[in-house]
Parts: structure tokens; sequence; C-alpha cells
């Protein structure tokens, strides 16, 4: 199982394009200093009034398979 730990600081704004679908991936650098890349409509599950923002885990089989979004804390 691999597990990519990020944080995450989108304004409500900055999400419309995720939102609309002008953009298709979210792409991320690690606390690992990794780049990583998934699709960005994992992240509807997350959006406040202010965006989305906080600490993240990605978790995937170590094929990238089945990959599960979660938020870290509170």
């Amino acid at each position: 199982m691999k597990r990519f730990e990020f944080h995450l600081d989108i304004s409500a704004e900055r999400y419309l394009d995720y939102y609309r679908g002008a953009v298709q991936q979210a792409i991320v650098r690690c606390a690992s200093g990794q780049t990583i890349q998934f699709p960005a409509a994992m992240l509807k599950a997350f959006i406040t009034p202010s965006g989305i923002h906080g600490d993240f885990v990605l978790t995937c089989d170590d094929n990238h398979r089945g990959a599960r979004l979660q938020r870290l804390g509170p």
C-alpha cells in the first residue's frame, strides 16, 4: 500500500476551475518531496465555502489503483 501526504490550500474561486472541468487532474507536492497527480473529482468531498484547506493523505495499492483520499485531523 502506498501512502502520500500533502497539504492543500485551494480557494473557493480557484476550485471553480476544477468544478467546471477545466482542470481534470490535481497535481500536488507531498511532504516527502514527491509530486503526484490524481483525479480532481476526488476533491469534491472536501470543498467548503472557503475552498479546500488542510492536510490530506492519498492511499493506493502498489499498482496505483484503488486510490482513496482522506483529510487528516479535524
